[in-house]
């Protein structure tokens, strides 16, 4: 099951508030039928690291995500098949490819991925509408077991969309932090169980700050003054064949 396609199979739009609501109030119900003695798991995220690699208009998001699960809780999870879900909610001004993370998705780079809300390709940023990118990548329990903790590295590649024209000459995307789930489904014999577990970072030890992408738009007053060199061309080219003709004419 898909977070992010639940959500939009009942709202269509990537609205925050709606989505907000969704994630505190339905979510939860709408996707757990674990057994009582795992409800009382709490995974908490407790390093974040996030940055961009590479330049221009192609580039990647990396996330190092760690996640503390409890003792206790680890041993409830033995008989589990869990992946960590990532879903980042991506500003207007970039797209992730679908095709591009179909292919990674077949190399294995993933366990599941899918991307939502506006995949046009071509459309600038001010035509466009937002995006998001639902990842899921299964847990290492071996990992699990030995440090109380799931290790998650994360390369999300992104693609620049065609940005208005600005006074500065770029324009500045920001991205927020994603949102983190832990699913876990028994293996039962009479019938698949599990549960979706909302990820805290209450305690979090962020390494990022505010991730932005500086995007080249051309500048505003150049694009100006370009189109009156170019007008003032056209005049000249003009009254010089004007002035052509009426000397043939002569």
């Amino acid at each position: 099951m898909r977070v992010k396609g639940l959500f939009i199979f009942r709202y269509r739009y990537l609205d925050d508030s709606d989505y907000k609501v969704f994630i505190t109030q339905e979510l939860p119900f709408a996707l757990c039928d674990a057994p009582s003695d795992n409800l009382n798991l709490v995974p908490r995220l407790s390093v974040l690291e996030r940055k961009l690699i590479g330049e221009g208009s192609h580039r990647r998001l990396f996330s190092s995500i760690r996640i503390n699960i409890e003792q206790g809780s680890i041993s409830e999870l033995s008989h589990c098949n869990c992946a960590v879900i990532i879903i980042e909610r991506l500003p207007s001004g970039v797209f992730a490819d679908p095709f591009e993370l179909q292919h990674l998705l077949q190399r294995g780079v993933f366990n599941d991925i899918a991307v939502f809300g506006d995949t046009n390709l071509e459309s600038p940023s001010f035509l466009s509408n937002r995006s998001a990118v639902e990842i899921h990548m299964d847990v290492d329990f071996n990992n699990l077991m030995e440090k109380n903790e799931i290790d998650i590295k994360l390369d999300l590649p992104l693609h620049a969309r065609y940005q208005p024209l600005t006074e500065t000459g770029y324009s500045e995307v920001r991205f927020g932090a994603p949102d983190l789930f832990l699913r876990c489904s028994a293996e039962r014999e009479t019938h698949n169980q599990s549960c979706l577990y909302t990820i805290e970072n209450v305690e979090c030890e962020s390494r990022y700050g505010t991730v932005v992408w500086k995007i080249p738009s051309g500048h505003q007053q150049l694009q100006k003054f370009k189109t009156i060199l170019k007008f003032k061309s056209l005049t000249s080219f003009s009254f010089d064949v004007f002035l052509l003709a009426i000397e043939r004419n002569s």
